[in-house]
């Protein structure tokens, strides 16, 4: 779990190659701006180096759990603002991780009604 912890201190600190390092080489990513999912290291780093240029997302995790099957669920408060610092919006989102050893293989949003 310590994995997924620290994918939110990289996201927060705009750290992308630590952010990288923490994926597996054939994640699976979802991309909420297009609707798709990402496939790769490379395409999540380039993901997130496109939303930087024009937004700051922090991220703030306030439930890490551990799942019957291994995968991680995280409760997340979600805060976007644009390049000047105006408030788009916030949301809390309900992200579920999947391990492959240490790396993360596979991320989804979900309803975070499902898992009060």
């Amino acid at each position: 779990m310590d994995g997924v912890t620290q994918l939110y201190e990289a996201i927060n600190a705009r750290d992308v190659d630590g952010l990288a390092g923490l994926l597996s080489l054939d994640v699976d990513w979802p991309e909420p701006m297009g609707g798709g999912r990402l496939r790769g290291r490379d395409a999540v780093r380039d993901h997130w180096r496109d939303q930087w240029a024009v937004l700051d997302v922090a991220m703030r995790p306030r439930r890490v759990r551990a799942l019957p099957d291994g995968r991680v669920e995280v409760l997340v408060g979600q805060v976007v603002r644009d390049a000047d610092g105006d408030l788009l919006g916030g949301a809390t989102v309900l992200h579920t991780h999947t391990l492959t050893g240490d790396l993360i293989a596979r991320m989804d949003v979900g309803d975070p009604l499902g898992a009060l």
